[in-house]
């Protein structure tokens, strides 16, 4: 900002860049908001609907809507992350293969509207495929801490444990199939567990 303004421009200046920032937020909110509620793929007039904004706003912010999933993934992947991070790692293979469904579970309830967004508009964005490959690379790491087992297993046994472990694989069982959040729990440890002791056979 040139120095020489007066403070009564530069204050006009500062509270342009604040409202630019708000509204920008706003945008962001709007759209997760409208994702949670179930609509997946929510269109700019939708967005700016529940943001209260003109949509030339939203264009204004975002000219492409790659930027605003783009920066929707920015602000949630940390919170995404931190869902399935933690927990107590220790004890035998059992007890920590138990946790960690569990906590994959809780992790998958919460997520699910923005991860069944994510899996919707894959078709049609890089930005997203980019992220989604990211989380899922982050994920089969994270399942590597919580069983250090399967450093030792085959390829075809790691992928298909990666498939069962998967937030598809639970949708199917716990939203597709009724199954209840334990008994779902209960078949992937079991179904797991199997090709561990398989494949050490």
């Amino acid at each position: 900002m040139d120095e020489t303004q007066s403070p009564t421009k530069k204050g006009a200046a500062d509270g342009r860049v604040q409202r630019s920032r708000r509204s920008r937020q706003l945008i962001i909110e709007a759209m997760l908001d409208l994702i949670n509620e179930g609509v997946l793929i929510p269109t700019a007039q939708q967005v700016a609907d529940r943001a209260n904004i003109a949509i030339r706003t939203v264009f204004r912010h975002f000219s492409e809507m790659e930027q605003l999933y783009n920066e929707l993934d920015a602000q949630i992947r940390e919170h995404y992350l931190d869902l399935f991070r933690g927990g107590d790692r220790s004890g035998t293979l059992d007890t920590r293969l138990q946790h960690a469904i569990e906590r994959h579970a809780n992790a998958y309830t919460t997520l699910s509207p923005v991860m069944l967004a994510t899996r919707a508009l894959l078709w049609r964005s890089p930005t997203l495929t980019k992220c989604y490959e990211e989380n899922q690379q982050k994920l089969r790491i994270d399942l590597d801490n919580w069983l250090p087992e399967l450093k030792e297993v085959s390829t075809a046994t790691r992928e298909a444990i990666d498939a069962i472990a998967s937030f598809d694989f639970w949708h199917r069982l716990h939203v597709s199939q009724s199954m209840s959040k334990s008994a779902s729990v209960k078949i992937i440890a079991d179904l797991i567990k199997s090709l561990l002791d398989d494949d050490r056979c």
